[in-house]
Formats: C-alpha cells, structure tokens, sequence
C-alpha cells in the first residue's frame, strides 16, 4: 500500500525555450521524481510524431493517461543563436510558437520554418490510475485555446485520491468564469483530492474560488530565469497533508515546475 504520492505541475512550454532552442525536457522530468506528472503545452505534431508528453513517457516510463489538444499551433525553427538569454529581447510574444487565432503580440517569425501541430494539457502517470476523464471547460472569446481539465483516481494509504490537472485561462481573458464552472465540477471538500496545473493566476485569487481547498505550495514560478510571480499551483482538500513541497529549478521552460508529496491527513 502507498503511504503516499509525489505530484508534479510543469508547464513545458514544448520543450523549447524563448529562441525555440530544445533543451533536457527528460532530464528535467526525471528530475521532478513524480507520480503523476500534470504537464501543460506539450506539442503533438501534425505529421504523426510523438507528441511531447509522449516522449517524456517513453524516456522515463510514464502512462500518458489523457492528453487534450487546446488549440492549433505553429512551433518555428530554432533561431541560430549563442545567447545564454531565455528569449531575444525585447521579445515579441510567442516568438517560439504560436496559437492558430492568436490576436495578440506581432508575429515576427514568418521567415522562419514551422511545424504545424496542437497545443495541449496532459496527465502522465507511473503509479496505477482508474476513472481517467476530460472536463471541457466553456471557451472565453478572448482565449485563442479551449480549456479543458484531466481528471483521475489513485489510492494513497488505502484511500481514494482523486487528481485533476488543467491549465487555465489567463485572468485577462475573463477566467473567472472557467473558475466558478471547475468549482462546479470538483468534489466535495470532504474528499480526498488534488487540483494541480499552470493557473495563470496569483495563489490568493486562486484560493478564493476553491476556499475550502489549500495551496500545498507556495513559490515563485514565472518568469523562470528570475521569478516574481507563482502561476503554477497545487491546491488539495483538507484529507490531505503536504510531506514536502518545493519549486524546481529553472531548466529551460518560462515556468519553474513545482512539486509536492502528499499522505492522509
């Protein structure tokens, strides 16, 4: 029986840094030691190649449990460069990738290759999970990108755990109501439960639409180089307690993934 469970959130940003530069997404996973693995933009292309939650699943013998395509994107070529910065700067937005309806920030990448693919949520585990499910979350008109939450259950010290894994919306683009619709969805505060995921919102106003729920770590994640802001959170329910919380390190993503290992209250 498992006494307890290591989460993890990372958002990944493809794989790719702020130049499109590769780095050592694996490395950086095998890194975060975690059960369950709740990764945000990971990258499927068109073409039928593994996507990037895939292929950290097959270099560290994960189950990518559900993934969910959010939007359509454009991953651009590396620009040749030797810079130690994340991105060129100044920076146009998304000078890497790009949401397909994106209305926002000037494209400056048009001279450049691409691969044509989608930009998604995914749920990846190495432990023994049931009751796998997507909640489709309502579109907002300014969000180029559908939301959507991942949901599983796995049992810790001979109890239920349920696990959801998303990545919201950001608060500019009117998130609050995708937060009142997955307060709707989530379980009873009396259940034992986890809600994980790239929030784009600070940690106080994320706690006021779950308020029964905790934050299980607190740290700044973005920009990842030099962080003033925590996007990146794990809330869970009163059932459980925190046996250890930590912000990793900056690997190569714009976010610093964070990590908790949790038991029975």
């Amino acid at each position: 029986m498992r006494p307890t469970l290591t989460l993890a959130s990372s958002n990944v940003h493809m794989g790719v840094d702020g130049w499109g530069r590769p780095y050592d997404l694996v490395g950086q996973c095998r890194a975060l030691d975690a059960d369950i693995l709740v990764m945000q933009e990971s990258f499927r292309p068109a073409d039928g190649g593994p996507s990037t939650a895939q292929r950290v699943a097959t270099g560290l013998g994960y189950q990518v449990v559900e993934e969910v395509a959010l939007a359509r994107a454009k991953l651009f070529d590396p620009v040749p460069t030797s810079s130690s910065r994340w991105a060129p700067w100044p920076s146009p937005l998304r000078h890497s990738f790009r949401l397909d309806g994106q209305r926002w920030g000037r494209e400056r990448t048009t001279d450049r290759g691409f691969a044509r693919g989608s930009w998604g949520v995914a749920l990846l585990a190495r432990v023994p999970v049931t009751d796998a499910g997507v909640i489709h979350l309502r579109q907002l008109r300014r969000d180029p990108a559908r939301r959507a939450v991942i949901r599983c259950s796995t049992v810790v010290g001979g109890r239920t755990v349920q696990v959801f894994g998303t990545h919201m919306s950001h608060i500019t683009h009117g998130s609050r109501a995708q937060y009142r619709q997955l307060a709707d969805h989530l379980p009873h505060a009396d259940s034992a439960a986890v809600l994980a995921g790239d929030m784009n919102l600070w940690g106080p106003p994320v706690n006021s639409y779950f308020p029964a729920w905790r934050r299980a770590v607190v740290g700044r994640t973005w920009p990842s180089r030099h962080p003033h802001s925590q996007l990146d959170h794990v809330l869970i329910t009163p059932a459980l307690s925190v046996v250890t919380a930590r912000v990793a390190e900056h690997s190569g993503s714009d976010h610093r993934p964070v990590v908790v290992t949790l038991a029975l209250a």
